[in-house]
């Protein structure tokens, strides 16, 4: 396909990731963030075998091993009697496949700084309203009256509450979770917990709480992990009316080991609130407007994937623009490669997030006393350590890539 000019509204992984893969291809971008100056959102991720792979083909292994942290383990009790509910290991699978936990701003830090080495035209504090198409051009509408374009191309990766999205003749919608998770950043002593595991507690479905080591973002910074709780998103003003001090001690009565983390947190600004959705853009295209990550697809963050499929989906999208002589066909092409994976990982997610943030004491019971006992019996832990991977259908090879070698190039694990 011949060089195309091409707008990419939002500077997040998604918005970052995509202009890299399209100015190696020879292509334009103009990358149009809301914000007067891009930064990122939220606290912690793991970054599976998948999203690894993405930022491996664009060079950016080295740098993103370098501040985070090896996981190679999932790893959950239910506090009342300690019981195993959870123990998927990434090694269950003979590929040397892992993960790793990373600080969102280590992941945004890696992009950003390739993106700004590279001199990539980012346009800040215009806000995205709507796409206007004329002939076989595209302009962008930005709110307060200005124009910006003419472009040939136009990618919305502007995040889980896209306005492009939003505006669709089909627009998606948007199942809002009832629970979501207080979120905080802190410096983790050593022996606290596995660093190289996820762990986490439970009590029925309604109650969870993790600690993933996260590595450190600069070298010169302590090693830190994030801490989550998950709450209802309706019983947030009263979780704060009643004060940090009552939080921070219902979380020691289940995992009294957390002290040194509780201890760092002193104010409520401390805590990021993330609130979940399930939504899905059908047809993730409209004319010359094509939808990339939470634009077009989100859900809980129970299967860890987010960012991950984001990844894919710039990968998938400058793949299928390479192999494809005209915009329709390759962005039909897009949509074909990613619709397997996509829906596949929906429907597990939208399948699992109820027996770990629910009211439901019998989906607890099951999972605590079945579906532990039956995740030890092969090939369960293989299947586990797959869907964990992001790997329970081959995501790579629609999206042009070939997975790493995880035995010859991987991370060391933790000290």
């Amino acid at each position: 396909m011949k060089p195309l000019k091409i707008a990419i509204v939002g500077a997040g992984p998604a918005g970052l990731a995509a202009s890299l893969f399209l100015t190696r291809a020879g292509h334009m971008t103009d990358i149009i963030e809301r914000f007067d100056s891009p930064a990122p959102v939220g606290s912690a991720l793991m970054l599976q075998p998948t999203g690894l792979t993405v930022l491996e083909t664009l060079g950016l292994g080295p740098a993103i091993h370098a501040t985070g942290n090896r996981i190679d383990r999932l790893f959950g009790t239910e506090t009342t009697r300690g019981r195993t509910v959870l123990d998927v290991r990434y090694n269950a699978l003979p590929s040397g496949r892992y993960g790793l936990g990373v600080h969102r701003a280590a992941l945004f830090d890696t992009l950003y700084d390739e993106v700004s080495a590279r001199r990539h035209p980012i346009f800040t504090g215009q806000k995205i309203v709507g796409v206007m198409e004329e002939g076989d051009r595209s302009y962008l509408s930005v709110e307060g009256g200005e124009r910006l374009g003419p472009y040939d191309l136009v990618i919305d990766a502007s995040g889980a509450r896209s306005e492009l999205a939003a505006a669709l003749p089909r627009a998606p919608r948007a199942r809002n979770l009832v629970y979501g998770a207080f979120w905080a950043t802190l410096d983790c002593p050593d022996g606290l917990v596995d660093q190289a595991a996820l762990t986490q507690r439970y009590d029925k479905a309604s109650v969870m709480i993790g600690v993933l080591p996260i590595g450190s973002r600069k070298p010169d910074m302590p090693k830190q992990a994030a801490l989550f709780w998950s709450l209802k998103v309706a019983d947030v003003d009263e979780v704060r009316r009643r004060g940090l001090d009552r939080w921070k001690q219902t979380i020691r009565g289940y995992w009294p080991e957390c002290e040194p983390l509780l201890e760092q947190v002193t104010d409520w600004e401390q805590l990021t609130l993330a609130r979940y959705a399930h939504r899905t853009v059908k047809v993730p295209y409209n004319g010359r407007t094509v939808f990339v990550g939470d634009a077009a697809h989100s859900t809980s963050p129970q299967l860890g994937q987010g960012a991950n499929m984001a990844l894919l989906d710039v990968a998938a999208l400058a793949h299928a623009l390479a192999s494809h002589d005209t915009i329709e066909t390759a962005l039909s092409a897009y949509a074909g490669a990613r619709r397997m994976h996509v829906r596949l990982f929906q429907l597990l997610s939208l399948a699992f997030t109820p027996f770990y943030q629910s009211d439901s004491a019998a989906l607890a019971w099951i999972r605590n006393r079945l579906v532990a006992t039956i995740a030890k019996v092969p090939p369960a832990p293989q299947i586990l350590a797959a869907i964990v991977s992001g790997t329970l259908v081959d995501p790579f090879a629609a999206a042009g890539l070939s997975e790493c070698d995880w035995l010859r190039a991987s991370a060391p694990q933790p000290s």
